[in-house]
């Protein structure tokens, strides 16, 4: 058993070297890699690596490559492979991390909106590979009396992202460079937010309203309707919360219903 862990050790210690060298083979490579980095087949497998990760990340965030650019979009993903190789064989799943590179990526600068449209990128991304659960039916909701329904707590779709941006019409600006390139009419400045789900076989988005989005916060926070329905008013007062309850179960919102006993 003991030198079963000392190889295991010491292929860790390997892996983690040969990582380091793919990112930087001189500052990166050990006394151990120095002999490997310097073959031309090292380079060859590096620049493939590299390469392997800048389209996994054109292709992971499209609305982020429409708006900049491919040329500007594959320097800048560039340069954050350098620091950030994936950490799993799925390249579907590359570019955890992009969205706040972005935010504090100096060329971003003049475009202060980019790293939440990335943010969105990656809500699809995630949404898309999330495990299956069947969507809460309204149904559920409507035969419960109103006693029980102080008592219960809905949770989230399992694919469920959503996020309220105060300042900029983050939604209107993803959805357009991801799904309606055609649509030019002009685009009110205002605060927006975004449902992101996959309720059954494909992704579906929608606009959410601030009310909606603390709304769900509430439930992803353990709240009771009660809770939410409180949390919704509070950030908007006028909110209509049977409109907003049905809009949220028509989306595929929810997929569990807890109704704690008496």
């Amino acid at each position: 058993m003991q030198v079963v862990a000392q190889e295991s050790n010491r292929l860790r210690r390997f892996q983690q070297q040969f990582a380091r060298a793919l990112m930087d083979p001189v500052a990166g490579a050990s006394d151990e890699m120095a002999s490997l980095v310097v073959q031309p087949a090292f380079a060859i497998y590096r620049n493939t690596v590299h390469k392997g990760c800048i389209d996994a990340l054109q292709a992971n965030f499209p609305a982020v490559t429409r708006l900049v650019g491919e040329q500007w979009m594959r320097a800048a993903a560039a340069v954050f492979v350098q620091a950030n190789l994936p950490r799993t064989p799925m390249l579907l799943e590359y570019g955890e991390q992009f969205a706040a590179f972005l935010a504090g990526f100096p060329p971003a600068a003049d475009l202060p909106y980019l790293s939440d449209v990335a943010r969105l990128d990656r809500y699809w991304t995630e949404a898309h590979v999330a495990r299956d659960e069947v969507p809460l039916g309204a149904d559920r909701i409507t035969v419960l009396a109103p006693a029980e329904l102080a008592r219960t707590t809905l949770r989230p779709h399992a694919s469920a992202r959503w996020a309220w941006f105060d300042q900029q019409p983050i939604f209107s600006i993803w959805s357009r460079n991801r799904h309606d390139a055609a649509d030019t009419s002009e685009m009110e400045w205002r605060g927006e937010g975004a449902l992101i789900v996959r309720p059954v076989d494909s992704v579906q988005t929608t606009a959410l309203s601030h009310a909606g989005a603390a709304f769900l916060d509430t439930c992803a926070a353990g709240g009771s309707l009660t809770d939410a329905a409180l949390a919704a008013l509070e950030v908007d007062a006028t909110a209509d919360l049977s409109q907003l309850m049905t809009g949220l179960l028509t989306a595929g919102a929810f997929g569990q219903i807890e109704t704690a006993p008496r």
